[in-house]
């Protein structure tokens, strides 16, 4: 059993001002596996307080100083490694392969991305006799999700530390195993006091007191949409710079030229991949209407495929929903489906045979769906993908685009002149042709609800950087 009941503020592991302790699930079990403590607006006082003194002075740091930071950073988060790896298989049920291969790996990419950056990034230019400068913004509010902790958490922090900011950490209080091994990192790492500090907390008693607090001047925010507006909300009041990646309801376009079998096999499996828990899933495929009957069968036979079971189990290729909330939620996203009248291909209601405890959900595919259908518009958050036939490709990428989201898109053709073309129609921050990924180095971000802003390498900087023109620099 772990025992995470502290918080780290001002350099210290202290505990909170008022005890509040809260059980941390393991979701394949549905047992207790760690105890923490949910913070108040006392604990978020004292950990901006710790920032903002620690502000003047960090901010103020050299490039070669934060350059020296980030690399013992790297260093020891890779000490690190394994173990946050098994926190994350543990406090979310990533099978151990996804968890050491991808989830962990996100906090170190992360790291080396800041890095490189900051090693040739560009703080100030001139312009005739004025001069430009970027400046770190400040103290900055970082809210971080569940279903990607140490990715999200590695995108915020790392350009944050890397420009000269000071920050205050809220993880996810359903995933915060992996958020106190990274803060034993920031520790070894020697990251000076007040620099980087986290308490735990749910939204309400934390992350409101935190878009709130009149002495943080930046939040970076992920998390679903209906959060990222109450987080503006918040920080409204004192104009603070608010940074949002929201939902998604992702659509993946088929052209008729693609490789049926390859285009669905891989949109599938992508849909699966952390259980379908990622806001830029392609949740939406997109068939011509007379390949249609044939994508079903492909996708049947890829979902029979799928091993759901025991994330600590060789073999396992996908393990539970996160929480209890998810799994009902997720169910009845999954009976609105049948009772709107899409067709059930794979998967349905309940848990996978064989599987009588842990949140489990059945890898689901529907079919004849239209974008009107509730399966189709709200972002369900788990392996449940939806196929919606089109009749031409200008209806395609239409009903793509009929959506509130904008995270992600993809294309999938045999022919790239034409994937590029259907990409550059899609509005999503993100567009993905045949089953492409970019690295760190790649902006990530949102159009019109999928929020604001873009993390990720260079363009990662840009939130995290004030611009003063000083004009008169010059002789």
């Amino acid at each position: 059993m772990r025992e995470y009941k502290q918080f780290y503020i001002n350099g210290e592991w202290v505990d909170p001002v008022t005890p509040n302790d809260f059980d941390v699930i393991n979701p394949a079990t549905e047992e207790v596996c760690a105890h923490i403590s949910l913070g108040s607006e006392a604990d978020v006082d004292l950990a901006v307080a710790a920032a903002r003194s620690a502000f003047d002075s960090f901010s103020r740091t050299s490039r070669e100083e934060r350059v020296e930071l980030l690399e013992s950073c790297v260093e020891v988060y890779k000490k690190y490694y394994n173990d946050i790896a098994d926190a994350i298989r543990e406090e979310m049920g990533a099978p151990m392969e996804l968890a050491v291969g991808a989830q962990a790996h996100c906090g170190l990419g992360h790291l080396e991305e800041a890095l490189k950056v900051l090693r040739t990034f560009s703080f100030d230019e001139d312009m005739g006799e004025h001069r430009i400068v970027k400046e770190p913004i400040g103290v900055c509010g970082l809210i971080t999700p569940w279903n990607w902790p140490v990715n999200q958490i590695g995108c915020k922090v790392a350009p944050a530390l890397a420009v000269g900011c000071t920050m205050v950490l809220k993880p996810s209080e359903v995933a915060p195993l992996s958020a106190y091994l990274w803060t034993k990192v920031m520790d070894e790492a020697g990251v000076p006091a007040g620099v980087y500090n986290m308490v735990n907390g749910d939204g309400p008693g934390v992350g409101t007191a935190l878009s709130r607090h009149p002495e943080v001047d930046m939040m970076s925010f992920t998390g679903s949409t209906r959060a990222g507006t109450l987080v503006a909300q918040n920080a409204a009041p004192t104009v603070k710079r608010v940074t949002q990646e929201l939902g998604g309801k992702s659509p993946n376009i088929i052209l008729e030229d693609a490789d049926l079998k390859q285009a669905v096999t891989r949109g599938v499996m992508h849909m699966y991949m952390n259980t379908g828990q990622s806001c830029n899933a392609p949740s939406r495929m997109f068939v011509p209407a007379a390949k249609l009957a044939e994508a079903e069968e492909i996708a049947a036979k890829v979902s029979e495929r799928v091993v759901v079971g025991d994330p600590t189990a060789e073999g396992t290729t996908m393990g539970p929903v996160v929480s209890e909330v998810q799994f009902n939620k997720i169910q009845s996203l999954i009976e609105k489906g049948i009772e709107e009248g899409a067709k059930l291909v794979a998967g349905g209601p309940g848990r996978p045979e064989g599987l009588d405890k842990g949140y489990f959900i059945r890898p689901t595919v529907f079919s004849e769906a239209n974008n009107d259908m509730t399966i189709a518009r709200e972002e369900i958050f788990g392996p449940v993908l939806t196929m919606i036939p089109y009749e031409t490709e200008e209806e395609a990428i239409a009903v793509a685009n009929d959506t509130p989201y904008g995270l992600a898109g993809y294309v999938q053709s045999g022919d790239i002149e034409h994937a590029r073309a259907v990409a550059s129609r899609i509005r999503a921050g993100n567009v993905h042709i045949n089953g492409a990924s970019g690295g760190y180095n790649v902006p990530f971000g949102g159009f019109k609800q999928s929020g604001n802003g873009r993390e990720w390498g260079h363009h990662g900087f840009t939130d995290f950087l004030e611009i003063k023109a000083i004009e008169g620099y010059g002789e």
